[in-house]
């Protein structure tokens, strides 16, 4: 009889509530994994994992695949890797910086089976060359992909894009600046063509001219600040790429003696904790379920078990900076 038999025996469990205490999963009773774990150190039983990838024909990892990092991207990180975990998989972190060899890697990884699936976070290579992949395991996205063959778990941005705007010419404001992230992606796109379909319907102007891209961080925030302080005529409000652009954005306007709200306003996208902390008004984006999602897709095809998805909706945070 082997070890792993030995503990069903003794321990009158189970082989899928065995296997979720191996697997450390926190869908098993306190009772029942403390019992199991005593019998274990009994029989000095230590997992073989070699063997249990041969057995259910998985290696139970998820690689995640993001070019960057950020304290958003770890929210979404976080709960993936604590929702995964659940359901007895470890996760292995691909960190690519940008280089489309290095990002390639973790795909070679899942057709060469060292991961069961992939969840991408934020990728540089082309939709259409990753797609080839998806024969060998599955793939769920975070940012969306721009085609139907990858599922993405990503909620289109100009749905609280236009809660924001229709917050701010509510209270008054009707010229409207933005600074975006990077220009070429379809988050971008899609906020800007929100941003200029709405106001044209409002007939309020489009300031092309205040666009700035690659705003990012509180740093890139700052600098922002500075450029549309320098410009002949100041916006009355201005949306922001996340969070933290909207916090450097503050931070230089009160170096400047620019009065927020009332010279300017500021809305944030993501809600963070320092969003709330500082005052910021904000789109609440809910990072942690779609996280939860994109395991679920992977889920429905590595355990065979759908589980149907919440709908899930952005929501304005009303705060002082507006």
């Amino acid at each position: 009889m082997s070890k792993f038999d030995e503990i069903m025996k003794r321990s009158g469990y189970s082989k899928a509530t065995v296997s979720r205490v191996i697997n450390n999963s926190r869908h098993v009773s306190d009772e029942a994994r403390q019992k199991i774990t005593e019998i274990m150190k009994q029989l000095n039983y230590i997992p073989n994992r070699n063997a249990i990838s041969l057995s259910t024909g998985q290696t139970k990892q998820i690689g995640i695949v993001t070019s960057t990092s950020n304290a958003i991207i770890l929210s979404f990180m976080n709960q993936f890797i604590d929702t995964a975990m659940d359901f007895g998989f470890q996760t292995l972190i691909y960190t690519t910086r940008g280089d489309k060899d290095i990002e390639l890697k973790a795909f070679e990884d899942l057709r060469s089976k060292r991961v069961d699936g992939l969840a991408i976070i934020a990728c540089v290579n082309d939709p259409e060359k990753l797609k080839a992949y998806l024969e060998y395991g599955p793939i769920v996205s975070w940012q969306r992909m721009g085609n139907n063959e990858i599922p993405s778990v990503a909620m289109d941005q100009a749905e609280g894009y236009i809660l924001a705007l229709e917050h701010l010419v509510s209270k008054g404001y009707t010229r409207i600046a933005n600074v975006f992230g990077r220009a070429d992606s379809i988050n971008t796109q899609s906020r800007r063509a929100a941003y200029e379909t709405f106001m044209a319907s409002k007939g309020l102007p489009v300031l092309k001219e205040a666009y700035q891209y690659w705003v990012f961080t509180s740093s890139d925030g700052e600098e922002a600040m500075r450029k549309m302080a320098k410009a002949p005529e100041l916006p009355q409000a201005v949306l922001c790429s996340n969070d933290y652009a909207a916090i450097g954005i503050l931070s230089e306007a009160r170096k400047l003696h620019i009065s927020v709200p009332d010279q300017l306003a500021i809305v944030g996208f993501d809600d963070v904790e320092l969003a709330r902390v500082l005052g910021i008004t904000t789109i609440h984006n809910p990072i942690a379920e779609q996280a939860t999602q994109a395991f679920h897709q992977l889920w429905a095809v590595l355990g065979r078990q759908k589980v149907e998805p919440e709908p899930l909706t952005y929501r304005l945070i009303e705060r002082e900076t507006t």
